[in-house]
């Protein structure tokens, strides 16, 4: 699956469970009319009596109309007795779906000349198949909060910091942490800064994997990727399958996570597409997780003022202080804990 095709190959997923349910409730009606062979006639009655009233409202039969409902509640009423007395469940006759509000279509129920909306499961199954391709899925069930390791960071105190890596990534622990728990509370934005295996993208990770475990809809994208899909949606639109799918999660979605900010080719293009992400997810009140090699007043030269403005206004500026611990944690490096 490609991020050109996650909505048409999701949907088929719904057409695929509504068929289900249908071979389901076909089986337990089978097996209900075969023992209880009064069930099938009364079934058939409703039917046609669903067709008489049809007919009767539109030759505007009023006292026909009156006495096939009253058939019909009866009918309904018998049913009830007898699936009662065989201890059949209430519902059991109709069709099972997986999610209830949206019977499997991925889309609410909506009344003529309204705006037909998508469920959230549907949102959830498109932001869980966009999260897919970006291959860190398997990688949250090791980087997480669970498995953060102080150890792997200095104890040893930077002098221009004052502090040491280790006590430095308690408290970026405590704000990330934070950062999750207060997620429904208040809108909140981070940019992570430092250089290159300090534990950003770690960190990005760990909050992924709590608010997706909270229910909410998350997606990581590094930024060679999102300004890759932004410039297809732009350039390529008429090749694509779904060409706004892809821009709908990154725009809609309970938090986007943007690694790696800087590493992209940048573009007079990929410049005004950053601005404009971040001003409407600001604008939305849609909050953003941004990790970067540059520090602040680096950002100021590869990005236009504007940027850098939201980032100083609206986000809370984290630094990552130390030495790069990919290398220490690949050969199992640890430091004592203080």
């Amino acid at each position: 699956m490609g991020y050109k095709t996650v909505y048409r190959d999701v949907m088929k997923t719904y057409e695929e469970a509504r068929e289900n349910a249908n071979v389901l409730q076909q089986r337990r009606k089978d097996s209900l009319y075969t023992s209880i062979p009064r069930l099938a006639e009364i079934d058939s009655d409703l039917a046609a009596l669903g067709l008489a009233l049809v007919k009767q409202t539109l030759a505007g039969d009023e006292a026909g109309l009156s006495k096939t409902r009253d058939k019909a509640v009866r009918l309904e009423h018998e049913k009830s007795e007898l699936l009662c007395t065989n201890h059949i469940p209430e519902g059991y006759l109709g069709a099972v779906y997986g999610c209830r509000n949206c019977q499997d279509t991925g889309y609410l129920p909506a009344n003529p000349g309204e705006i037909v909306e998508r469920c959230s499961c549907l949102k959830q199954r498109l932001i869980e198949a966009y999260y897919s391709l970006s291959n860190v899925k398997g990688i949250l069930e090791e980087e997480n909060f669970d498995n953060f390791d102080y150890r792997c960071f200095s104890p040893n105190i930077i002098e221009e910091e004052g502090i040491s890596p280790q006590n430095h990534m308690g408290a970026v622990h405590r704000m990330a942490t934070d950062f999750v728990n207060d997620f429904a509370k208040g809108f909140n934005n981070l940019l992570l800064y430092g250089a290159a295996g300090l534990g950003k993208t770690f960190i990005c990770h760990c909050i992924a994997k709590d608010l997706l475990d909270a229910g909410y809809t998350v997606l990581y994208l590094t930024a060679p990727r999102l300004f890759k899909v932004i410039e297809d949606y732009r350039f390529n639109r008429d090749a694509l399958k779904e060409p706004g799918e892809m821009i709908d999660a990154i725009t809609d979605v309970d938090l986007l996570i943007l690694d790696d900010l800087g590493a992209e080719f940048m573009t007079v293009v990929t410049s005004s597409a950053l601005f404009d992400l971040v001003n409407q997810r600001l604008l939305a009140k849609k909050p953003m997780v941004i990790s970067t090699n540059l520090p602040p007043d680096e950002l100021v030269h590869h990005y236009s003022a504007r940027i850098v403005s939201r980032f100083t206004g609206y986000y809370r500026m984290i630094k990552f202080i130390g030495e790069d611990i990919r290398v220490k944690k690949k050969y199992g490096g640890r430091y004592a804990a203080v």
